[in-house]
């Protein structure tokens, strides 16, 4: 077997395990960017180029980031710490080690025979971009706009709850409604006419 491999699954599981079993959130978070990481080289060493690109800019690019700026933006500091060791980690390990012992027992008592296949041809990149842009252009193109479609309309909804009247949390009548900037006219006439 290839030592390369090994290094780099014991990184992933190692990291892994550390993203479950830390107690300080941010650690986890940057563990789990390991394990991403990890993850992502064991598919580069597999010949899968563009899913170990698409681990390492998802996961590692977005979801990882995410999750940082989440814990890191959410954390209050009245949080009790709780232990770590509780009762759920006794079932849990139980449950892993019996799922273990089953799969392992399976695989040793099989009697399938294992012959060796032909390698298939690895597909490349370069090879999923020409598909992309000749085969599926008109689906690609059709998930752009809408993706370009979702964008706009966050970004519309973001800026109409900041932009819309606020109401007065002690009467909640519409009469008492304050808006936050004057209408444009108001505006105009105060540059127009300065006192």
């Amino acid at each position: 077997m290839d030592p390369v491999f090994f290094i780099l699954a014991l990184v992933t599981a190692a990291g892994a395990i550390a993203a479950v079993s830390l107690r300080n959130l941010v650690h986890c978070a940057l563990c789990l960017v390991v394990a991403f990481v990890g993850l992502a080289a064991l598919y580069l060493q597999l010949s899968a180029q563009f899913v170990g690109f698409a681990q390492i800019l998802v996961y590692v690019g977005a979801v990882a980031i995410l999750i940082v700026f989440a814990i890191l933006l959410t954390r209050g500091s009245d949080n009790p710490q709780q232990s770590i060791f509780s009762s759920s980690w006794v079932v849990g390990i139980g449950v892993a080690v019996l799922a273990f012992g089953a799969l392992a027992f399976s695989v040793w008592t099989s009697s399938v025979v294992y012959r060796p296949t032909p390698p298939a041809p690895q597909p490349t990149v370069r090879g999923l971009g020409e598909q992309l842009m000749t085969n599926y252009v008109l689906p690609l193109e059709v998930i752009g706009l809408l993706l370009t479609a979702a964008m706009i309309g966050a970004v519309i909804i973001a800026m109409r709850e900041r932009i819309a009247p606020e109401r007065s949390v002690s009467t909640g009548d519409p009469a008492s409604l304050t808006v936050a900037h004057p209408p444009i006219a108001d505006r105009q006439s105060a540059i127009a006419n300065p006192k």
